[in-house]
């Protein structure tokens, strides 16, 4: 009897499943990429979307999840605008907790994840989420790789139109052809354009003095740098490879990510608060290191700002600060001897006696507290082994129930759904809003 019960249900849960994915599909089927809403897709038509369309921005999400319930009116609205570009961008989401497959085949590790499909090779979207800010991050992806610009009017609107969170690149008196490949290269993380025309006010306005000149801009942090040459690849790759990162970088959540994939050791700042006046005043001083040692990464954190991430250094309320260290980036950093702590009395030469230390090999290793650096980032649980346990408790129940003989007792069923409320519980706090942004 309990055998027939649950075939009946299955075939029913099977007939619901099935009707829902016929109507997500033929919904599929009637969809133009400049229709301006925004797509639901599951298991039938996910991979048939993104190789129908060029550019589809995917929210993989869970109904219970808050983040998601907040993102999900700011794609809305940004939706109609990003079909009306003249290359259309898709925005469509998955239900990844109900299409748990999907979730591990993308490597869904918390909701709200975006990922961008750019002809169908995947990057995940960790932008803006209002939805102005999206547009305008977006519109990056369907862009030229290097833009002509023709006058000064030109490159100020280029300029206004990148926004603030990609670094711009933009040759003046240089031909296309220098930087085009590298634009194509880097397309994914950076502004690109030649200015053909231009006046002496633009010069005073970008601060240089000769032409040729590649100018660095980081708007987000005020940043400039200039590169006069020599103009062959290898020295304009590095150049701008060293410039996607702005330095000194100010550590948190949010740029820790942006060393990943940069292989240059950090020179490290450990400082009180880094809102404090004598704080920004030795910000200035890492500045001006930094762009005479272009072969490393200048960053800071405060110790009130980023405690957790500055205790992996040693540090604690009794610390002496500010303080300098050299860090690998992942699990190693190195103290320079003769240079711990930098007082307060010509910080500038403290710095340089610091980098002279490393370079000379003064210097002493130490390990970090707590987990590594890629360990750090990726310390939550992913949403691959919550399946994987979910599903392997199921099949045990399930079992377990087929082959029970004696009747169910009063009460069962009652303890069943509490253990379920409790199952669904702990998989809301595996992904519950802090691992990922609004």
């Amino acid at each position: 009897m309990k055998m027939r019960a649950f075939l009946v249900v299955a075939v029913l849960i099977l007939a619901i499943s099935r009707q829902s994915l016929s109507s997500s599909s033929a919904a599929f089927e009637n969809f133009s990429a400049k229709d301006g809403t925004v797509l639901e897709l599951d298991e039938s038509n996910l991979d048939s979307a993104i190789s129908k369309f060029d550019y589809v921005l995917v929210d993989f999400y869970a109904p219970w999840c808050g983040h998601c319930k907040r993102l999900a009116p700011e794609l809305d609205a940004a939706a109609p605008i990003l079909a009306g570009l003249k290359e259309p961008i898709v925005i469509a989401k998955v239900n990844a907790d109900k299409y748990s497959r999907l979730a591990v085949k993308h490597d869904i590790d918390g909701f709200p994840t975006l990922k961008i499909f750019m002809h169908g090779v995947p990057m995940e979207y960790n932008g803006p989420r209002k939805a102005d800010l999206l547009v305008r991050f977006l519109k990056k992806f369907v862009a030229p790789d290097v833009s002509i610009l023709d006058s000064d009017s030109a490159v100020g609107e280029f300029v206004q139109s990148a926004g603030t969170h990609f670094p711009i690149f933009i040759g003046f008196g240089i031909n296309e052809s220098l930087i085009s490949d590298l634009g194509k290269k880097y397309k994914k993380k950076a502004w690109f354009s030649v200015a053909k025309d231009f006046s002496e006010e633009i010069m005073v306005v970008y601060d240089f003095d000769k032409v040729p000149a590649l100018v660095s801009l980081h708007p987000n942090y005020n940043e400039q740098n200039i590169f006069y040459g020599p103009f062959e690849e290898k020295f304009l790759e590095d150049f701008i490879k060293q410039n996607f990162i702005p330095s000194p970088l100010p550590i948190n959540y949010d740029t820790l990510k942006l060393l990943k994939d940069d292989d240059r050791k950090i020179v490290l700042t450990i400082m009180e608060d880094e809102n404090e006046d004598k704080s920004k005043k030795l910000v200035q001083l890492l500045k001006a290191a930094a762009s005479a040692n272009r072969d490393l990464v200048f960053a800071y954190v405060g110790f009130k700002q980023f405690e957790d991430f500055t205790e992996s250094f040693g540090i604690n309320k009794k610390s002496e600060l500010p303080k300098m260290v050299v860090w690998d980036g992942n699990e190693e950093y190195f103290m320079v001897v003769g240079s711990e702590v930098i007082n307060e009395e010509d910080q500038a030469s403290q710095i340089t006696q610091f980098i002279e230390g490393f370079r000379e090999g003064r210097t002493e290793a130490k390990s970090i507290n707590g987990p590594s650096f890629m360990g750090y980032i990726n310390s939550l649980i992913g949403v691959r082994t919550v399946y994987i346990i979910v599903f392997l408790v199921c099949v045990f129940m399930l079992i377990r129930s087929i082959n029970k003989e004696e009747p169910l007792r009063v009460g069962t069923r009652e303890e069943a759904d509490q253990a379920s409320s409790s199952s669904l519980d702990n998989e809301g706090k595996e992904y519950g809003p802090g691992d990922k942004e609004d």
